[in-house]
C-alpha cells in the first residue's frame, strides 16, 4: 500500500509539472521570438526536452506499477530505465541542435531584446525551482532522476540567461546571448550523456552503481559455514531493485543447518548492500568450472578426469 501511495503521488506531481511546463515553453517561445533571443528559445527546446521527459516518466510510473505476470515475470520495472534512455537520448539531440544555432548567431549576431530574456528567465527559474523540489521530494529512481536532472539544469541555465541578459544590457554585445546557448548545450549534454550511461548499464546487467563485488564476495564469505563463493552475479532489475545469484559452497550438512546459513546470508546482503532478490545455489562438492559452472560434479568424477 506504501508503493501504491508513493506512485500516486508521484503521478500526481508529474501532471501537474507537465501542464506547468508547458505553458512556459509556450510563454518561451513567443518571448524568444519577440525579443530575436536565441538563449530563450533555447532554452524552450530544453524545456520541450523536459515535457517529454517528464510525459515518459509518468507512463513509465504507471508500468512500473502493473503486478508481474507469466509472461513479464519481473513485471515491468525496467519501463522506467527504458523512459530514461529515451529520454537522455532527446537531450543529446536538443543539444546539437542548440550548438547548430549557437555557432550561426555568432557569425551574425542578431539584435536582443535583454529586458525581455530577464523577466521571462526570472519566471522560469522560479517555476523550475519548484518543480525540482518536488520530483527530489517524490522519488529516487533513475526515471526520476532523470527528469530532475532535467530540471535542475534547466534553474542553472535559466539562471545563467537572467546573468546574460543584465550583461547585454550593461555592454550591449548581443554575441553574448550564443554564447549563452553554448552554455546550455553543454549542460543539456552533460545530463544526457550521464543519464545514457547509467541506464545503459542496467540494460546491459551491470553491476549496480555503488556496489562493488568484491566486498559482496568477502560479506557473504564471513558468513560462518561459508567456505566458499563463486558464480557470482549482481545486476539491477530496475533502477531501485538489486538482484543477485552465485554458488556457495559449504559442507555436507542437513538442509535444517544449511537453511541458517542461507538465513544469515540474507540478512548480510540486505543491511550492507541492499540486495533483496537472491538466487543462491548451495554446493558441497567441487564445480567443474569455478567461473560459470553449471553442474557440480564429485571430487571421484572430477579426478577421473
Amino acid at each position: 500500500m506504501h508503493s501504491h501511495g508513493a506512485g500516486e503521488r508521484t503521478s500526481k506531481v508529474l501532471r501537474i509539472s507537465l501542464v506547468v511546463t508547458l505553458a512556459y515553453i509556450v510563454l518561451l517561445v513567443a518571448a524568444g521570438v519577440r525579443a530575436h533571443s536565441l538563449a530563450l528559445l533555447s532554452e524552450a527546446g530544453h524545456n520541450l526536452s523536459d515535457f517529454v521527459a517528464l510525459l515518459l516518466s509518468l507512463a513509465a510510473v504507471y508500468l512500473e506499477s502493473r503486478p508481474p505476470s507469466a509472461t513479464k515475470t519481473y513485471g515491468w520495472h525496467r519501463a522506467g530505465v527504458l523512459a530514461a534512455l529515451v529520454n537522455a537520448g532527446s537531450l543529446v539531440v536538443v543539444a546539437f541542435l542548440i550548438f547548430y544555432e549557437a555557432f550561426r548567431r555568432l557569425q551574425n549576431p542578431e539584435h536582443v531584446r535583454a529586458g525581455v530574456m530577464i523577466w521571462v528567465a526570472a519566471a522560469g527559474v522560479l517555476m523550475n525551482g519548484v518543480i525540482a523540489l518536488l520530483l527530489y521530494r517524490s522519488g529516487r529512481d533513475v526515471n526520476i532522476r532523470s527528469a530532475l536532472l532535467h530540471e535542475i539544469g534547466d534553474t542553472v541555465s535559466t539562471a545563467a540567461v537572467i546573468v546574460g541578459g543584465w550583461v547585454i544590457l550593461a555592454t550591449g554585445q548581443y554575441w553574448i546571448d550564443s554564447a549563452l546557448s553554448f552554455g546550455i548545450g553543454a549542460l543539456i549534454l552533460w545530463s544526457g550523456f550521464g543519464i545514457c550511461r547509467e541506464t545503459l548499464n542496467i540494460l546491459l546487467e551491470g553491476t549496480p552503481r555503488g556496489i562493488r563485488l568484491d566486498r559482496v564476495e568477502a560479506a557473504m564469505r564471513a558468513v560462518e559455514g561459508v567456505n566458499d563463493v563463486h558464480d557470482l552475479h549482481v545486476w539491477n532489475i530496475g533502477s531501485e531493485t538489486r538482484a543477485l545469484s552465485c554458488h556457495i559452497s559449504i559442507e555436507d550438512i542437513p538442509p535444517s543447518v544449511s537453511e541458517r546459513i542461507l538465513r544469515d546470508v540474507k540478512e548480510r546482503l540486505h543491511e550492507e548492500f541492499h540486495i533483496d532478490h537472491t538466487t543462491i545455489q548451495f554446493e558441497h562438492v567441487i564445480c567443474e568450472v569455478a567461473h560459470g559452472c553449471v553442474i557440480p560434479v564429485s571430487e571421484e568424477h572430477s579426478h577421473e578426469h
